[in-house]
C-alpha cells in the first residue's frame, strides 16, 4: 500500500513564502515522478510542478515560473515546493501525487497514487 503525506500549508500574507513538502511511501514504492497539483474553490485540480525521479528534470505551470521550485530528497522518496512571491490567486488546496511511471508529468491521470492536500491562502 502506497501513501502520500503532504505537510505545510497554512495561511501567508501577498508577497510571502511557504514551503510544502509531500512523502510517498509504500514497502516496494519508488516513484518514477511526483508532482503538485492545486485546487482552488469552483476551479478544476490544475498542474503545478512536477520532478522526475531519474533524471531530475522539472516542469512547471506557466502561471508558477520564476516564483515556484520543485526538489526532491531520492533516499527519502520525498519533493518539496518552495513558494515565493505569493500572490492571492494561488490560495488553493496544494495535491502532491506520485507515481511509477515517468511519462504524462501534467496530467492527473497519469498519477495513481495521491495525497489529502494541503491548504494555502494568501492573503491580500
Amino acid at each position: 500500500q502506497v501513501q502520500v503525506v503532504e505537510s505545510g500549508g497554512g495561511l501567508v500574507q501577498a508577497g510571502g513564502s511557504l514551503r510544502v513538502s509531500c512523502a510517498a511511501s509504500g514497502r516496494t514504492f519508488s516513484p518514477n515522478k511526483m508532482g503538485w497539483f492545486r485546487q482552488a474553490p469552483g476551479k478544476e485540480r490544475e498542474f503545478v510542478a512536477a520532478i522526475t525521479w531519474s533524471g531530475g528534470s522539472t516542469y512547471y505551470a506557466d502561471s508558477v515560473k520564476g516564483r515556484i521550485t520543485i526538489s526532491r530528497d531520492n533516499a527519502k522518496n520525498t519533493v518539496y515546493l518552495q513558494m515565493n512571491s505569493l500572490k492571492p490567486e494561488d490560495t488553493a488546496v496544494y495535491y502532491c501525487a506520485a507515481d511509477r511511471r515517468s511519462y504524462g508529468v501534467l496530467s492527473t491521470h497519469t498519477y495513481d497514487y495521491w495525497g489529502q492536500g494541503t491548504k494555502v491562502t494568501v492573503s491580500s
